[in-house]
């Protein structure tokens, strides 16, 4: 096994654009000539664009983008200049007249941490599609993760930073990887021993508080307090899929959220994990299945250790440096 970039997975392009002063941006994931793909959605206060046409029963079998963004549901108007950008290429699925493309997204919710009037737009999804990373996809505070934080069950207060986060490896000729923006409202644990490493932190007490702990404590609340949230990314490969089977492995990759994040898929996240393939080398799905699980729990990981404290909120590297 092997570790490798993202961007060393073959036909697919990533960039990203944000607006750093604001605390918003999206990502954005293309094949021009189309990958196969599938998704699945848990959250319960999810915001998506163009995924009923992934269920396997619908006519188009590729995507030409996919767009992750901040901005709650205004960030949806990103994929429009991912459209724009592609049917200027000439890509997209033929209508006879023009090139379609058929562009996938799905967003989160960061309009608490900067400037909620400004929100991606289809002029930063157009400019995210040259704004492309060939030598690996950076982690941190970039794209959808400008503005993404964590540790929100009580509040803004206590909250912290997270950012996009990627993570790739190698066996033989199958590459998988992930790419992922971690926006949830519980906390980040270490999947090894199940050590909180990122979350609600109490500042006067210089400590975590617990997830767990805290919505027991709120058992009888009847306003809802939570919000903020979403957690959104995608599986990228060269596996042989059909969209049958790209479905199947968005579903296992959840695994991966439910390793690092506690709680997951909670009736405030809209928790969204896709599967994109160029479709190049058979493989056991079962392996498949496996790996996905992996690289999606190590680039949430990433997501969280290489994002910089900003807007008021700490961050993982801030904590570490106080242990020095």
């Amino acid at each position: 096994m092997e570790k490798i970039k993202l961007t060393d997975i073959e036909d697919f392009e990533f960039g990203t654009a944000q607006d750093e002063e604001a605390a918003t941006g999206c990502t954005v994931i293309l094949n021009k000539l189309g990958a196969v793909a599938g998704v699945d959605v848990r959250g319960g206060s999810p915001g998506t664009r163009e995924t009923d046409l992934l269920d396997p029963v619908n006519l188009v079998q590729k995507i030409h983008g996919l767009t992750l963004s901040g901005g709650s549901a205004f960030g949806l108007d990103a994929a429009s200049g991912v459209m724009q950008y592609l049917e200027e290429k000439d890509y997209g699925f033929d209508v006879g007249v023009t090139n379609v493309p058929i562009v996938s997204s799905a967003i989160l919710f960061d309009l608490l941490v900067g400037e909620h009037e400004v929100r991606p737009d289809k002029q930063m999804g157009y400019n995210a599609c040259y704004n492309l990373h060939t030598e690996g996809v950076p982690n941190g505070n970039f794209g959808a993760g400008a503005g993404a934080s964590i540790g929100k069950y009580n509040g803004m207060k206590f909250a912290m930073k997270s950012g996009l986060g990627t993570y790739a490896i190698k066996i033989n000729n199958l590459k998988i990887g992930a790419i992922v923006v971690v926006n949830c409202f519980g906390d980040i644990v270490n999947p090894e021993n199940g050590n909180i490493i990122a979350g609600a932190f109490d500042k006067e007490k210089n400590g975590f508080l617990d997830a767990e702990e805290e919505l027991v404590k709120q058992l009888k609340r009847d306003k809802n307090v939570f919000s903020n949230n979403t957690t959104i990314g995608a599986i990228i490969t060269n596996a042989k899929l059909d969209k049958s089977e790209a479905n199947k492995i968005a579903s296992i990759a959840h695994d991966g959220y439910a390793k690092t994040m506690i709680p997951s898929h909670s009736l405030v996240d809209g928790d969204t994990i896709f599967t994109l393939t160029n479709n190049k080398f058979n493989v056991n799905l079962n392996t498949i299945g496996v790996l996905s699980v992996k690289v999606m729990s190590e680039a949430i990981i990433n997501a969280v250790k290489y994002s910089k404290g900003k807007y008021g909120l700490k961050s993982f590297s801030d904590l570490e440096k106080t242990k020095g």
